[in-house]
């Protein structure tokens, strides 16, 4: 999971209880991996996302989520845009789905 930035890291937190729930329900566990990209690691690290990034996302899960993303403190939101746009390209995924 990668939380986001803002409301993301809050809506991402819900989502895990809400994961861990269906889980209990159906008697099955699901193995949760905080990762922490956005705009805080961008702005210690000047980077989005490290080298290896995209292929320890496309080699090491089963599945991604990502809150939402975007901070006031960077301007051009490039680590948002490398993030979203990098995991769907790199990973070849074309589906964003976002409920009303």
């Amino acid at each position: 999971m990668i939380p986001g930035d803002g409301i993301g890291v809050d809506v991402t937190a819900e989502a895990v209880k809400v994961v861990r729930a269906v889980g209990e329900v159906f008697g099955r566990q699901f193995d949760l991996e905080m990762l922490p990209y956005g705009a805080d690691y961008y702005l210690q690290t000047g980077i989005s996302l490290p080298p290896n990034g995209y292929a320890m996302v496309r080699d090491d899960f089963d599945a991604i989520y990502i809150g939402a993303l975007g901070d006031p403190r960077i301007p051009d939101m490039r680590h948002a845009r490398d993030i979203l746009l990098g995991i769907r390209f790199e990973l070849d995924l074309y589906v964003n789905h976002r409920p009303i």
